[in-house]
C-alpha cells in the first residue's frame, strides 16, 4: 500500500517527538505580569518578553479601553482603503519623534515589517548582505526578494566589508542586521556596520525587536544606544516585546516611509491593526517619554540575576542584554530542566533546534522590570536546585 497523504506528517512529527524536539505549548491563563497562571499553576514567569512590565500595566489597559469606547473594536478594512484612523496617524507620529526619524509606517507586527520592506526595496539586480544569525522574519524578507543574498559572518564587520568590496559593482546594496540577536542577546556592532556600508553606497536595516524598549535613552533602541541617529537608513521594530502589545513600525526617512505607504504587500493586503491596540501602544511612549525608571529597573534586575547565574556556576553566553541563555547543550536536557523548574514554580521555557543549533540547546530567560528582588531570589534558588539535581551544576 502506498503512503497516506498526512503520513509525512505523523513522521515528522515522531522524529521530534525521538529527537527531543517536540514542543509542548502551555497555557496562560492570566494576565502576563511577573507571576501568571499556567495551566492551573501560578508560576513565576522568566520567559515572557514583557520586558518593562507593560502587558498588564493599568495605564495601558486604561487607555485600550477608552480607544474600545470611542473608536470600537476594528477598522474593519486595510489601511489603504479604509482602514487608516486617526490613531493609527498618531502613533506612527509618536514613533517617528520617539525613535528621532523623519518618518514612521505601522504595521500588524515585527514580522511584518521586515517582510514589508526588504522585498519592495530590493529587486533582482541588487544585493542584500545580511548576518548568519539574523531572525527568521528578516530570513523570509531576503526569501521573498529575487535579490542575491550574501550572508556575513556573525558580528564580523571585517568580513562585511570583504563581501561588500566583492559586490561593489553592484548599484542597490542593503545591509540587514538584528540590533540586539535574540538568542543570544550580543549586540550588532552597528558603527562598524554603518561605516562598512557607507563606505560602499549601501543601505544600512536595523531590527530593533530586542532592543526596543531596552537600549538607548529612554530605550529609544540600538540607533540612540550607538548614536547614530540619520546614519541608519531603517529601523524596523516590534510593540509585542518591551512594549508588551502587537504590532510592528518602521522608521526611516519619509521618503522610504512614504514608499512603503504605497507599495509594501502587509499594509496594502492585511487589515490594519485594532484602536486598543494602538492606543496601548502610545501609552507606552507616554511612559517612556516621561521617565526611564521602567528601564532602569530592568537592567538592574538583569545585572543581579545574571551575576548570581554565573556565580552559581551556570554558563549565560555572551549576553551583553537582558536576554540571559542558560546554555545546556543537548536539547533533552533543556526539556527536562524547563520541565522540572515549572514543578518548583518557575515558568521557563526551553529553546533547542531549529530555533538555536544543534547542541545549543538552553533555557532563555527575559528579565523584566516587573520582577522585584524577592522574585529573582526565589528563581536563583530554583535554577540552583534543578541545575545540581540534573548535573549542570556542582553541588
Amino acid at each position: 500500500m502506498g503512503m497516506g497523504k498526512y503520513d509525512f506528517i505523523d513522521q515528522a512529527l515522531q522524529g521530534l517527538k525521538e529527537q527531543g524536539l517536540y514542543n509542548t505549548i502551555r497555557t496562560i491563563e492570566s494576565s502576563v505580569g511577573a507571576w501568571v497562571v499556567v495551566d492551573g499553576k501560578r508560576v513565576l514567569n522568566m520567559c515572557s518578553n514583557n520586558y518593562l512590565g507593560f502587558a498588564n500595566d493599568q495605564r495601558l489597559c486604561t487607555a485600550a479601553k477608552d480607544a474600545i469606547d470611542r473608536y470600537g473594536v476594528g477598522p474593519a478594512a486595510v489601511r489603504s482603503i479604509a482602514g487608516t484612523m486617526s490613531l493609527h496617524l498618531e502613533l506612527e507620529k509618536r514613533v517617528a519623534h520617539f525613535k528621532r526619524t523623519e518618518a514612521a509606517l505601522s504595521v500588524q507586527s515585527g514580522l511584518n515589517t521586515n517582510l514589508a520592506t526588504i522585498p519592495l526595496l530590493m529587486g533582482a539586480e541588487d544585493v542584500i548582505f545580511t548576518d548568519e544569525l539574523n531572525h527568521a522574519s528578516i530570513i523570509d524578507g531576503c526569501r521573498l526578494t529575487k535579490a542575491k543574498r550574501v550572508i556575513f559572518p556573525h558580528r564580523d564587520v571585517e568580513g562585511l566589508r570583504a563581501l561588500l568590496e566583492e559586490n561593489k559593482a553592484v548599484a542597490k546594496k542593503l545591509v540587514v542586521t538584528d540590533g540586539v540577536f535574540s538568542m543570544d542577546g550580543d549586540l550588532a556592532p552597528l558603527p562598524g556596520i554603518v561605516k562598512a556600508a557607507e563606505d560602499h553606497g549601501a543601505m544600512v536595516m536595523v531590527d530593533d525587536a530586542h532592543g526596543e524598549g531596552v537600549m538607548g535613552s529612554h530605550g529609544r533602541g540600538i540607533v540612540d544606544h550607538f548614536g547614530l541617529h540619520g546614519r541608519v537608513d531603517i529601523e524596523a521594530g516590534t510593540m509585542s516585546k518591551a512594549f508588551g502589545v502587537v504590532g510592528g513600525y518602521v522608521a526611516g526617512s519619509a521618503k522610504i516611509v512614504e514608499y512603503l505607504r504605497q507599495q509594501a504587500r502587509p499594509f496594502l493586503f492585511s487589515s490594519a491593526a485594532t484602536p486598543p491596540d494602538v492606543a496601548a501602544c502610545i501609552a507606552a511612549i507616554d511612559i517612556l517619554e516621561e521617565t526611564d525608571e521602567p528601564v532602569r529597573r530592568l537592567w538592574e534586575n538583569a545585572s543581579f540575576f545574571k551575576a548570581e547565574m554565573r556565580r552559581l556556576g551556570f554558563d549565560t553566553g555572551k549576553s551583553e542584554t537582558p536576554i540571559t541563555p542558560v546554555m545546556l547543550g543537548e536539547a533533552k536536557t533543556a526539556w527536562a530542566f524547563s520541565k522540572r523548574l515549572f514543578e518548583e514554580g518557575v515558568f521557563a521555557t526551553a529553546i533547542a533546534f531549529p530555533t538555536v543549533p544543534r547542541g545549543k540547546a538552553r533555557i532563555r530567560v527575559m528579565l523584566s522590570a516587573a520582577h522585584s528582588q524577592k522574585d529573582l531570589a526565589f528563581a536563583l534558588e530554583q535554577f540552583a536546585k534543578v541545575g545540581r539535581e540534573l548535573g549542570v551544576i556542582g553541588a
